[in-house]
């Protein structure tokens, strides 16, 4: 099994509102997954698009993987991590002030196929 990865980091979005998203394309095909984030009203998903798209792209540039399907690839893995938080402050009354927390993302994808490419055929999955 091939496997290619891809990172996003200092994504501007709390990760646990990225975690929703990445919750929804976990496990599916490349193509499904393409489709859900384009149209998915959410905003962590444009981020999360271009990750899986990057990732896709790099398992293609493999050697022997130029052509793969979509359909074909699938994703094994994908999470995020927390990232740096900015702190920023609020006034507030009788001279007072209260902390904002901006949260960012980092996002990992890891983009996988069964497909050998010495072989050009799909690769027996070991059981583990």
């Amino acid at each position: 099994m091939l496997s290619a990865n891809a990172i996003a980091r200092w994504v501007r979005i709390t990760p646990r509102k990225m975690r929703l998203v990445a919750d929804m394309v976990r496990g599916r095909p490349i193509e499904d997954a393409v489709n859900i984030l384009t149209y998915s009203d959410k905003r962590a998903s444009e981020p999360i698009e271009k990750a899986v798209r990057s990732a896709y792209h790099n398992l293609t540039s493999l050697d022997g993987l130029s052509k793969l399907n979509p359909a074909e690839a699938f994703i094994k893995e994908i999470f995020v991590d927390e990232g740096a938080t900015w702190k920023r402050w609020r006034p507030r009354a009788m001279g007072r002030a209260y902390r904002i927390l901006k949260r960012t993302s980092h996002v990992t994808v890891v983009v996988a196929t069964n497909i050998d490419p010495e072989k050009g055929k799909k690769a027996k999955a070991k059981k583990s």
